[in-house]
């Protein structure tokens, strides 16, 4: 847990605190998004902090491009009145993943079906460095979500449904990530993994032991290990917006918990609160929010809290109390003393530094969370391959970086191919142990024949998505059901499908592994997704079956695991479906258990639970 302020941490912010006006002390509470924001609104506004949202990106996206974009912001805040520098806020959440050329690591419920510390805590620190040498400091990350319904978009940014193991792995991250320097932010505080249907964004019903053991119990660790900012969830708890709620940010979080740090909002998250933003700013402000992540509407916010402080609705106290922190954490971070963005040791203005940037080292590691993460589900003596086989390789997902690297890659909803992410992909990786393997030409496996081909590995699953963009809903009337729950505003997206079940989504999967075992070919199917899916019919056409989530850029790892080089480690972090839940039901029956996970050769001896 952070230690409370010492007495020369508490003079430093008490007589830095005296000389700021009201404006300057509601600039650091304010966080635009960089691309609504010019340097000269900087200097005049003196920000505390600034966000880039996924997908927006300086110049050509080089790690140089960002030092230089942030060097300037550093610049244009020192030229302000109160000449405090900022923080620069990133959604580095499996690995620096908006920069061209950054190391690529599998997403968190990937590395939670490894569940090592000592893994994810290097993952955490490769990342931390990487950020460090885009001349920025800070990551929204780690997730903390304890997922209770993989129909949530979001599943594949939670380490899984084990809030003991969660909070393990959340804690080895922020020491991961701290200890390389750069600052972590624990979310989204809190029941954000609890939402009835696994909708985004929306109600999450429990009481408060509920809430206490399955939601809360991951931050203990996590604030124990000091980190450093917190941010609040979009949910809301029995009705009440989280965004708004007094007795978790401030009575909870704050006072019962101790902690000393920020507590940040989701982008536009206080927006919900109300239908009128002027409300909604003040009940932000008095439920304990210190920094406001308001991408677009930066000027309407700043006015408007300055407004609510005049005129008494929101007390100087409050405003004081985010401000103390916002300083407390510079300074603990080391902000007042840190050089310009381009003159530090850690940024890619360094040649050294620059070489490290998604370097083999730190792909190797990459690759060693892939080879680790993949969960064997069925083998009926398929596995391992030795390389000399005659290999078909098939399947939509065979060679595409995007697909295989999924949200949050470059862009806020990933990428479709691979011309913006460097890395290997399955097929690469293949063709690296099986110089002999070929790509089918149209990657349906039409040319698939007993004559030519021994084997074939068909590689299958979803497209990229992100937040409620992923959400699986069978119907509109639950978000209806949801929304009369709830004290406040929902923002629904459109959903990813209207299924869990595979076949339903993506029928292209199951029609290309027919097509091929219909031929006489045995398959050794590799599913790409966020979540377990309902896979009931595409297993029992495969002759083995590979959960491989979201691996990101190391395709290799697979293709290592495959062939015998690695054994196969990974174990459910997550019930697996055996079908979508029945109407009224919240979750479905299970095909396989949490902790499931076959050895290559060990058949389906241990398979499903009805």
């Amino acid at each position: 847990m952070q230690a409370k302020p010492s007495n020369e941490e508490s003079r430093f912010v008490t007589e830095k605190l005296a000389t700021m006006d009201l404006r300057q002390k509601i600039g650091q509470m304010t966080m635009p998004e960089r691309m609504h924001i010019t340097t000269q609104d900087i200097t005049a506004h003196g920000f505390g902090s600034v966000l880039s949202g996924g997908g927006s990106h300086p110049g050509d996206n080089s790690p140089l491009d960002w030092v230089k974009m942030n060097d300037e912001y550093w610049q244009a805040v020192m030229e302000s009145s109160a000449g405090i520098p900022l923080l620069f806020g990133v959604d580095a959440v499996h690995g620096h993943n908006n920069v061209k050329g950054a190391t690529i690591f599998p997403h968190n419920l990937a590395l939670g079906a490894i569940g090592d510390p000592a893994l994810v805590k290097s993952i955490a620190a490769i990342t931390g460095k990487e950020v460090l040498a885009s001349g920025l400091e800070w990551s929204f990350a780690p997730t903390l979500a304890v997922v209770q319904n993989c129909q949530w978009g979001r599943t594949y940014e939670s380490f899984g449904c084990d809030p003991v193991k969660n909070g393990e792995l959340g804690r080895a991250f922020v020491e991961g990530m701290q200890g390389a320097g750069a600052m972590a932010c624990a979310k989204h505080w809190v029941g954000d993994g609890g939402t009835c249907h696994g909708i985004d964004q929306g109600e999450t019903t429990v009481d408060w032991q509920t809430l206490q053991a399955t939601h809360i119990s991951p931050y203990l660790p996590v604030l124990e290990a000091g980190v450093m900012t917190v941010m609040v969830s979009f949910n809301s708890w029995n009705g009440e917006k989280c965004h708004g709620n007094h007795f978790l940010i401030t009575e909870y979080l704050k006072q019962e918990l101790g902690f000393a740090g920020i507590v940040v909002s989701d982008w536009d998250g206080i927006d919900y609160l109300d239908a009128d933003y002027d409300t909604a700013i003040a009940k932000a402000a008095n439920a304990g929010l210190d920094i406001f992540m308001v991408p677009e509407r930066w000027r309407e916010f700043m006015a408007g809290l300055e407004r609510h402080v005049n005129e008494g609705r929101v007390p100087m106290s409050r405003i004081d109390d985010a401000v103390s922190r916002i300083l407390l954490t510079k300074l603990r971070y080391g902000l007042f003393e840190l050089p310009r963005p381009a003159e530090r040791k850690t940024a890619a203005t360094d040649p050294g530094i620059a070489e490290e940037f998604g370097s083999v080292a730190s792909r190797s590691i990459a690759r060693e969370a892939v080879r680790r993460s993949l969960v064997l589900l069925k083998d009926e003596g398929a596995l391992p391959l030795t390389g000399q086989e005659r290999i078909l390789v098939a399947g939509k997902n065979a060679n595409n970086l995007g697909h295989q690297c999924g949200g949050w890659t470059i862009s806020w909803q990933g990428e479709r191919d691979n011309t913006k992410i460097q890395g290997t992909s399955v097929w690469q990786g293949i063709k690296a142990q099986a110089p002999g393997a070929v790509l089918s030409a149209n990657l349906d496996g039409a040319e698939a024949d007993t004559k030519e081909h021994d084997l074939a590995i068909v590689v299958i699953g979803e497209f990229p998505y992100a937040e409620g963009m992923g959400d699986v809903r069978s119907n509109d009337q639950l978000l209806v059901e949801a929304g009369s729950m709830i004290n406040g505003l929902m923002n629904p997206l459109e959903p990813y499908s209207r299924s869990l079940e595979l076949a339903q989504v993506h029928p292209e999967d199951l029609q290309c592994i027919k097509r091929i075992a219909d031929a006489g070919v045995p398959v050794v199917t590799v599913l790409v997704s966020g979540r377990p899916m309902v896979i009931n019919r595409e297993l029992d056409s495969s002759s083995a079956f590979v959960a491989a989530w979201l691996p990101g850029t190391e395709g290799d790892g697979l293709a290592e695991v495959l062939f015998g080089k690695a054994e196969f480690e990974g174990r459910l972090p997550l019930p697996w479906p055996a079908a979508d839940p029945a109407p009224g039901e919240e979750q479905p029956k299970t095909l396989f258990e949490v902790g499931y996970g076959l050895k290559a050769g060990e058949g389906v001896a241990r398979a499903r639970v009805a």
